[in-house]
């Protein structure tokens, strides 16, 4: 069945909503902003699964505690661990005016201070969304790490950071 012109732009507008939301969770990652970060996930019953270094949650407030934990812990006045979060190659699908699912590729960098080390990740997202309160939010998010590289921070290196 061939769609209105109506239900095309509805359905191109959904894939830009999908699309801004997921850059604003992971621009939430990198900038250390907790309560957008859990924003961007429906209020109940989300189905997250972070692999075994993060975990498996059945809400958002799970992986929003360990985020908080994790992102927010300070060594020496700055945060320990600093996070770069470039997600590509999306493939999102609307299924219905208030469900879709997206596949995302994440290049993924972390330094951690305390460990005096530097991770390189390839990652693959696996994500359902739905709409709550009007706006689309993230019902489900599973990763699966492709590969990682941690290799240790080279001598005398300088990290400079305005996120403090």
């Amino acid at each position: 069945m061939e769609q209105t012109l109506e239900e095309r732009v509805a359905r191109l507008e959904a894939i830009e909503e999908i699309r801004r939301l997921k850059h604003r969770y992971l621009r939430a990652c990198d900038l250390k902003e907790p309560e957008t970060f859990r924003d961007c996930f429906v209020a109940r019953g989300a189905s997250i699964d972070y692999g075994p270094r993060v975990g498996r949650f059945e809400d958002a407030d799970g992986i929003a505690e360990v985020y908080r934990r994790i992102a927010l812990e300070k060594v020496d006045g700055h945060y320990n661990v600093l996070d770069m979060h470039h997600a590509l190659q999306a493939d999102i699908d609307v299924v219905s005016t208030t469900e879709a699912t997206g596949q995302w590729t994440l290049r993924f960098r972390q330094v951690d201070r305390r460990a005096g080390t530097e991770r390189v990740s390839a990652i693959e997202y696996d994500d359902r969304y739905e709409i709550e309160d009007g706006s689309w939010r993230i019902r489900s998010c599973h990763v699966r790490v492709l590969w990682a590289i941690v290799k240790p921070l080279p001598e005398g290196h300088e990290i400079v950071e305005t996120l403090s």
